[in-house]
C-alpha cells in the first residue's frame, strides 16, 4: 500500500523536484582531453516508457550529449568518462 502512496505523493511534486534518473552533459573534444559540462537532466516517465530530457543550455559548437546517472561528486566538471 505504500507504493500507492508513493505514486500520489510523485503526481503532486512536479517532477523537475524529484531526484533526476540521469544529468545531461555536453562532452567537447579537445585534443586528448575531453570535457564534460552539466547541461541538464532527465527524469523518468511514470509508465516507464520514455524520459523527460530538461537542458539549461543547448550546446552550439557541435560536441556530443552524453546522459549519465548522478553520482555523489555531481556538479563538478567531469572529464575522461570514456563514453
Amino acid at each position: 500500500m505504500t507504493t500507492n502512496k508513493s505514486k500520489a505523493n510523485r503526481k503532486q511534486q512536479p517532477r523537475e523536484t524529484l531526484p533526476s534518473a540521469l544529468i545531461a552533459y555536453h562532452v567537447a573534444e579537445r585534443g586528448e582531453k575531453s570535457f564534460w559540462t552539466r547541461i541538464g537532466a532527465a527524469w523518468d516517465h511514470e509508465d516507464a516508457k520514455g524520459l523527460t530530457l530538461q537542458l539549461e543550455l543547448v550546446p552550439t559548437n557541435g560536441g556530443r550529449i552524453v546522459l549519465r546517472e548522478p553520482n555523489a561528486e555531481e556538479g563538478q566538471t567531469e572529464e575522461g568518462k570514456g563514453a
